[in-house]
């Protein structure tokens, strides 16, 4: 669901004073910030550690319906493969383009709240904004290598570290009861007393 500005604090890295701003339209501002990224920013196998330092690129312009966001993020990920669960760690640069719309514009006006972001007071707080394309621009399945073999179904490890030709002699079940009729039959062990006697 989208979020106002209205509950921002002012004192989150992720939230810009539009007083500085100014609400004619064609009036800009630039910031680059360094912010830390806030808690689960993420999916189940990748996403930005806690805390970790954003780098913010955003140019605030103010137009007739709200406040244009446009600019970059960009930060480091850390997860692990989709395929041999190994440590993968990379970085991304996402786009960021959207618009705070103001109250009573037609914007607001003409989308329902969730539609769009909005203006609510002297605060505009991005975060709901990165999180949004960031979340959305990270893969389902993260990969070490993009042709990763993944993991041996049978003993769990790395295909891409073990000879060419690995497998495991498979038996099918439904034969497994036959599979001892094929070893040889040693019998039990003759006794003394079993022997026939020697000829004379």
């Amino acid at each position: 669901m989208q979020q106002s500005s209205a509950s921002a604090s002012p004192r989150s890295p992720f939230v810009f004073d539009l007083r500085e701003l100014g609400r004619r339209p064609g009036l800009a501002r630039e910031y680059r910030r360094s912010v830390p990224a806030p808690a689960d920013l993420g999916l189940d196998l990748i996403g930005v550690p806690d805390g970790a330092p954003l780098d913010l690129d955003l140019r605030l312009e103010s137009v007739t319906e709200g406040v244009l966001v446009t600019g970059t993020v960009a930060g480091p990920l850390i997860g692990q493969c989709g395929r041999c669960l190994d440590p993968v760690s990379d970085e991304f640069v996402v786009d960021v383009c959207e618009l705070f719309a103001y109250p009573d514009s037609l914007t607001d006006e003409t989308t329902e709240q969730d539609e769009v972001h909005r203006v609510d007071g002297e605060r505009l707080d991005v975060e709901p904004v990165v999180r949004d394309v960031v979340v959305l621009a990270l893969p389902w399945t993260p990969l070490c290598e993009p042709d990763c073999a993944g993991l041996c179904p049978t003993c769990g490890q790395r295909l891409d570290d073990l000879p060419a030709g690995h497998t495991h002699e498979q038996l099918d079940p439904r034969w497994a009861a036959l599979a001892r009729f094929a070893e040889p039959d040693q019998g039990p062990a003759e006794s003394p007393a079993d022997s026939p006697p020697a000829p004379r």
